[in-house]
């Protein structure tokens, strides 16, 4: 394991890694590198994610179900109750959406930091859109897995070697 970025060595994905100085894989949170061959624990940290986000889904739908209940009690008005709730499901699915889409592209930075209070109070739909992903492949393996494919292949080209003796090439006049 390299101490600075904590993952292997070696890359995963080739018999006894790649040539010193290529492209390493970027580990997923829960996964770390095991995404690449789905090996060591995959198929398991897949279903436990799933199950994970779903049960801390559940769990905050409780909490939301508890405080809707305590602005009941404290007699709020309909008006109050209605904007709450309807402020928890808009946000829940803008939140939702950035997060699907988080999987499949890098967002920018200052859109995400503008989003950020906005996607602490829809953090229902980040954890669902974790769910549903975790059903397919680990949350942002698609994207993690395309720059890693780029990754080596622009690396392949960079030490591929040509064939022949450059020193006998004919030369042009």
């Amino acid at each position: 394991m390299s101490d600075e970025t904590g993952t292997p060595d070696t890359l995963a994905g080739t018999a006894g890694g790649a040539a010193p100085g290529g492209p390493r894989p970027e580990p997923l949170r829960f996964f770390g590198t095991s995404w690449v061959d789905h090996d060591n624990g995959y198929a398991v940290r897949r279903a436990g994610v799933a199950v994970g986000a779903l049960l801390a889904a559940a769990a905050a739908c409780l909490v939301l179900r508890f405080a809707y209940d305590g602005l009941r009690i404290a007699g709020s008005g309909s008006f109050v109750t209605v904007l709450v709730v309807a402020m928890f499901a808009i946000c829940s699915a803008l939140a939702f959406r950035n997060t699907w889409e988080g999987f499949g592209k890098r967002h920018d930075a200052e859109r995400q930091a503008s989003l950020r209070g906005l996607l602490a109070i829809g953090f229902v739909g980040s954890l669902l859109a974790h769910f549903f992903r975790a059903l397919v492949e680990a949350p942002g393996e698609k994207l993690h897995r395309e720059e890693y494919d780029k990754a080596r292949e622009e690396y392949e080209r960079r030490v591929t070697r040509r064939t022949g003796n450059p020193s006998k090439k004919k030369r042009h006049r």
